[in-house]
């Protein structure tokens, strides 16, 4: 009677196994891992894992007319073993006949499927499974086992060996608790792989944000020679080392978000995100959940976990722009954080530590705002810790030729066109402009300016341009409103008129550098509302 030898797994390689498994970080690894693990063993021929995916192959795959759905299928991912005939056979390739397994089809197929272990005790007595039995005849293989990787429910994949010994039942236990093990260690890097992936898109989306923000600060924000330019600039290096919140006060299109990216960029946060939050943009109804964030489940709608941006601007830099927008009733929550750098998100009873840096920014007289009821003055007190007010452009106009300069330049060179300046008439016309739209105005002008120019040097009234826009922004009173006040009639047929010829000036382009949007200073969203609202015709 010839003696069969039976395999048995060693406890002290298997618990080293287990605890390298927990450790890994990458699902590669962690294949790798297991089957040059298992394959260690004498006993063990070959070690292989496939993992439940995606058909990605079915137009080549050689097992496809078994294969009973093509939305799903076994992929080959770890592969490790020796030949006993063959010392120049790979058995770590992962290109061969059985790289792919349909559902259902073979053993490995029938593993998945059902999600049951499969073992051959004897592969020369019970062959059925076995596609190539003269390949384990002439490897000397005796037994075959196949366990399936199941995580919460879900099978994931299948780890199977071909060994040299008999494969026991007890063998086949051991087995499951490394399947089990794998696919648990499998969730586990396959999380820790996304969250590795977010982070780089998030480093990378942070990288692009503040590349856009250096590129809006070279932009023009301060540029100029004017005494009142440089007030602005000593307030921004006085403060920009404390943590003092700050209150940028000025006109529209003043560069009220240049100075708080500039007060960031001195400070010891400047390694920190800069949040920035338009407070007009955000609905009454979801204040809190905008500002202090919300846990899954918080409200209809909610279906993740929202760190909000005070979450979001941790040890970082939060910029209220418009902070004269927010309603008072909301301006009671914005206070406490404020006043105790803490909060609650929706649906959590948490309290949640914050330090964070305010600047806010508004175009309106907040005192006004606080004598009328519209603004709480112990909120204003909090904010007005040390106020800069930026003079606008008509009260600085020796920064008006130096800044229309850089914008030429600047839009020159995106456009890849040859560098030319302005004549002394037309920087004459640029600073007896008044500038209701201030820098943000000047630098549209100046951007169409050098797309209506297309010579080396600039040809004779290029600049007429600008008698339209000055036109557009001094419309006369009508014959009732001598007074200088002017009806809600007339204000709507001054605004269409104003849309309708700058869609004139810029030949019904509403989006881009050189569309109507820019040219009025607004979103190209809102334009193209107020154009459909109004019934103009884009001409």
């Amino acid at each position: 009677m010839v003696e069969v030898k039976t395999f048995h797994f060693t406890n002290e390689r298997i618990q080293a196994l287990l605890l390298q498994m927990g450790q890994q970080r990458s699902t590669g690894l962690l294949f790798k891992l297991i089957v040059d693990h298992l394959s260690a063993f004498n006993e063990i021929a070959l070690a292989r894992i496939w993992l439940v995916r995606r058909g990605d192959s079915c137009s080549s795959c050689l097992l496809a007319e078994e294969c009973g759905s093509q939305d799903k299928c076994l992929h080959l991912v770890a592969s490790a073993g020796h030949s006993q005939v063959d010392k120049t056979a790979d058995w770590t390739r992962l290109d061969g006949a059985h790289r792919r397994f349909p559902m259902g089809a073979r053993k490995v197929g029938h593993i998945a499927a059902l999600g049951v272990p499969v073992i051959i005790e004897s592969i020369q007595n019970d062959s059925k499974w076995i596609a190539h039995p003269d390949w384990a005849r002439k490897e000397h293989l005796e037994s075959f086992a196949g366990y399936p990787m199941r995580f919460q429910g879900e099978i994931l994949g299948v780890l199977a060996v071909f060994t040299k010994n008999r494969m026991t039942q007890s063998a086949l236990d051991v087995l499951g608790i490394i399947a089990n093990h794998a696919a648990s260690a499998l969730a586990n890097a396959m999380a820790f792989e996304k969250i590795q992936a977010l982070t780089k898109q998030l480093e990378a989306e942070n990288d692009y944000l503040r590349e856009e923000l250096s590129d809006v600060a070279s932009a023009g924000g301060f540029v100029g020679r004017s005494a009142s330019l440089h007030h602005v600039i000593d307030q921004i290096d006085l403060v920009a080392p404390s943590n003092a919140n700050v209150l940028i006060l000025g006109e529209s299109g003043t560069g009220k978000e240049l100075v708080a990216w500039e007060v960031h960029q001195k400070s010891s946060r400047r390694s920190k995100p800069l949040v920035r939050v338009n407070c007009a943009s955000v609905p009454k109804e979801l204040f809190s959940s905008e500002f202090f964030g919300h846990t899954r489940g918080a409200f209809t709608g909610a279906l993740a976990d929202r760190a909000g941006k005070f979450g979001a601007a941790h040890q970082g830099t939060l910029f209220l722009d418009e902070i004269g927008e927010i309603p008072m009733e909301q301006q009671a929550q914005l206070l406490r954080v404020l006043q105790e750098g803490e909060y609650e998100r929706l649906g959590e009873e948490k309290i949640r530590k914050v330090d964070v840096r305010i600047i806010a920014a508004t175009n309106r007289d907040l005192k006004k705002e606080m004598q009328a009821g519209r603004f709480r003055e112990d909120l204003y007190f909090r904010l007005n810790v040390f106020p800069i007010t930026i003079p606008p452009l008509r009260e600085r106009r020796e920064d008006i030729e130096p800044l229309a300069d850089h914008f030429l330049k600047r839009c020159l060179r995106d456009m890849n066109r040859s560098v030319f300046s302005f004549t002394p008439a037309q920087i004459d016309e640029l600073v007896r402009y008044d500038w209701p739209g201030n820098v943000r105005e000047l630098q549209n002008v100046v951007e169409r300016f050098a797309i209506s120019s297309s010579s080396r040097s600039v040809r004779p009234g290029a600049l007429g341009l600008l008698g339209d826009v000055r036109n557009c922004a001094s419309f006369p009173p009508s014959a009732d409103a001598s007074s200088g006040v002017l009806t809600e009639n007339d204000m709507m047929r001054l605004q269409k008129q104003n849309i309708e010829n700058a869609l004139r000036l810029c030949n019904g382009k509403i989006y881009g550098p050189d569309g109507a949007a820019s040219l009025l200073g607004v979103r190209p969203t809102t334009l193209s509302t107020r154009i459909k609202a109004m019934k103009i015709g884009r001409k």
